[in-house]
């Protein structure tokens, strides 16, 4: 039976993905979204543009729901606490709040293993496994306050659960994969490390379709309602292996050139330290998180999506990079 569901950031990456599969099946999908997304609506959803920092419009959004993919936040590597805070975390309570107000059963949040991420290896770590006593990432620390904020809120009258998809990847990256490609061009891409580091990632169409498989298995007597989950592709990649298959692939320069992760950090120190003190624009080519992330081993443990809810990637590594050059050979 067709549900009524809401996707905020629905015109995004993933979010889009997600409406994607739920229109596929013959859901009524309404979008929240800052941008107007005209391909969105011409595919069949309803668009609200709204601010997630405006609890009318989150609320209105909301009316009718069935179920509300909360998918919308402020990510990135720099920006101010506030710029971060205001739509990772008081934007999620308003989610929170509306979907109380509005009566809607079900939310599905759109968390990260970012969350956890401790400056140690995570070498197939599951769900377990404790936040960190600091962050050195602002867009870190206020999914993990958001990630906390929804896991409470899950009670009889709104159920609730939380995905940390990893490295998420596919046609239509906006993030990830173009500025990769354009730090090679340039001859800016560095890589942090020995070049051994493993990380767990997803593609996209897969961290879509857990999303759906999450809700359709949150009930009040299921263990989906409450709980995190990782969700990956099975076995991780040999990164800096991964980045230079792809740059290939796209007809671009290898990595060549190499910084260790001790000198990698100490400049991303001195860059946010330099951006923050100069209130410098934009933001610094290296930071401390930044230079742990590309060199330090960090893949999870999906045991529990498995058993939980069914979750099995579909979409081979080597399926995902064919579908994705051929799309950003189109688009370069």
């Amino acid at each position: 039976m067709p549900i009524n569901a809401l996707v905020t950031g629905g015109g995004g990456f993933l979010g889009r993905t997600i409406v994607e599969q739920l229109l596929a099946r013959g859901d009524r999908v309404t979008v929240f979204s800052r941008g107007h997304y005209p391909d969105v609506e011409q595919a069949g959803a309803k668009l609200i543009q709204g601010d997630l920092v405006d609890s009318k419009s989150i609320r209105e959004a909301c009316a009718g729901s069935d179920l509300v993919f909360h998918v919308a936040a402020k990510a990135g590597l720099w920006g101010s606490w506030e710029s971060f805070y205001q739509p990772n975390v008081t934007g999620t309570q308003y989610v929170i709040d509306a979907c109380i107000q509005q009566g809607v059963p079900k939310l599905v949040y759109t968390s990260s293993p970012s969350v956890i991420f401790d400056n140690h290896p995570h070498r197939g770590v599951d769900e377990s496994y404790p936040y960190p006593d600091t962050y050195e990432s602002f867009y870190a620390h206020t999914k993990a306050i958001g990630e906390q904020l929804v896991l409470e809120a899950n009670s009889p009258g709104l159920l609730t659960t939380t995905l940390r998809p990893h490295i998420i990847w596919g046609p239509r990256d906006t993030q990830i994969i173009p500025r990769l490609v354009a730090r090679a061009q340039a001859g800016k891409l560095v890589q942090v490390g020995d070049g051994s580091n493993k990380v767990g990632m997803c593609y996209v169409d897969d961290a879509a379709r857990a999303h759906l498989q999450a809700a359709e298995a949150l009930s009040p007597d299921s263990p989906v309602a409450g709980s995190t989950y990782f969700i990956t592709h099975e076995e991780p990649v040999i990164l800096w292996d991964f980045v230079n298959d792809l740059l290939a692939r796209l007809d671009v320069p290898p990595v060549k050139r190499q910084i260790s992760l001790p000198l990698a950090r100490a400049l991303g120190g001195v860059l946010e330290w330099g951006f923050r003190t100069f209130k410098l624009d934009g933001e610094p080519r290296l930071t401390r998180f930044l230079a742990s992330e590309l060199a330090i081993d960090h893949y999870y443990d999906i045991g529990r999506a498995k058993r939980d809810f069914g979750f099995s990637p579909q979409v081979s590594i080597e399926e995902g990079l064919a579908r994705t050059v051929e799309y950003f050979k189109k688009e370069m």
